[in-house]
């Protein structure tokens, strides 16, 4: 069941686009990467405070144009080189530590937002604002209050990456193509997240319940394990390792861009604000969303299990009572 969240009906496929990243650490760059390698996009313009490494990085990027669909790619500003950007990614942020949870991110990085949105609303009225940065529905929230864009013009990856990860985990635990699995994660992108088992299927067969071959019960303990060791703590886990997530978000972030771009009408797990739906409090958060040129364009109504619809509610809970604290 498709609900509107006030976009347009459909989207138009729109050539010429200009997308600008704000924000060029690793994150950053990773999404520079892979929205090049889309070439759904025309321009792509970099800005970063730290003007030096960003000129570098850009000059690096030039050098494997040739390789690349053609884009026009330069570093600048939002006020000159990024005016009237059709869509603007934001990955600028505090970066998460190991051990340190999204919420505790929250008063710093709202800050920065504080003075990055309204400069963006103001020469780039028409945009899509796309935020990355973590917590990303907590800061989505609080873009869509700074800029002022109706609320389905501002959008964060919000789960669109947990729900990759679920399916990985899946399809690694299963011996099959992840291409075969289709599963998603709701709610906040963080500790409170839900798995949806109820509706994961393969190959159009239920996992659960009975629909697969050898299927486990929603109750089964081994379920939760898989979620909370391969999803969940996925992250940490690589921030352990290595320092920092890049690739995989950069990844599921040109996934969104190229939806908004080529006005796919594609469904996503993007953050949105829930509009009251699922009688949910006026928070963003992950459902399943259909993203065209207008952004979330309509947010799709799942049957849920009584306790998922418990475990949303919950999400919803933690994020709204994290926006009372930022003040928003």
């Amino acid at each position: 069941m498709l609900l509107p969240t006030g976009a347009q009906a459909r989207g138009r496929t729109l050539p010429g686009r200009k997308v600008v990243i704000v924000g060029c650490g690793a994150v950053g760059m990773a999404c520079a990467v892979a929205i090049l390698h889309r070439g759904c996009q025309e321009e792509l313009v970099l800005v970063d405070v730290a003007h030096d490494r960003l000129e570098g990085e850009v000059m690096d990027l030039c050098h494997g144009l040739p390789f690349l669909p053609r884009t026009d790619l330069r570093a600048g500003s939002v006020e000159e080189e990024g005016r009237d950007a059709d869509l603007v990614v934001i990955t600028a942020g505090v970066a998460q530590q190991p051990g340190q949870s999204r919420r505790e991110l929250v008063e710093r990085n709202a800050a920065l937002f504080r003075r990055l949105i309204p400069p963006i609303a103001l020469h780039c009225p028409r945009a899509v604002l796309l935020v990355v940065s973590n917590p990303v529905d907590v800061l989505t929230h609080i873009a869509g209050q700074l800029s002022g864009f109706p609320a389905h013009r501002v959008i964060g990856s919000g789960t669109v990456l947990d729900s990759a990860r679920f399916r990985m985990a899946i399809s690694r635990r299963l011996g099959i193509d992840p291409h075969d699995v289709q599963a998603c994660v709701i709610g906040e992108h963080g500790d409170s997240e839900v798995p949806v088992w109820s509706r994961v299927a393969v190959a159009g067969s239920g996992l659960v319940d009975g629909g697969w071959e050898g299927s486990r019960t929603l109750a089964d303990p081994e379920l939760q394990e898989l979620f909370h060791g391969e999803v969940r703590q996925a992250a940490d886990a690589i921030i352990r390792l290595k320092g920092s997530t890049s690739w995989a978000i950069g990844l599921a972030t040109a996934e969104i861009v190229e939806a908004v771009l080529r006005s796919k009408d594609q469904m996503l797990t993007v953050s949105s604000r829930s509009h009251g739906h699922y009688g949910l409090p006026d928070v963003c958060l992950s459902l399943p969303t259909i993203v065209n040129d207008s952004g979330a364009a309509a947010l799709v109504q799942m049957a849920l299990t009584e306790k998922e619809m418990g475990q949303l509610r919950h999400s919803a809970g933690v994020l709204r009572s994290m926006l009372d604290a930022a003040g928003f």
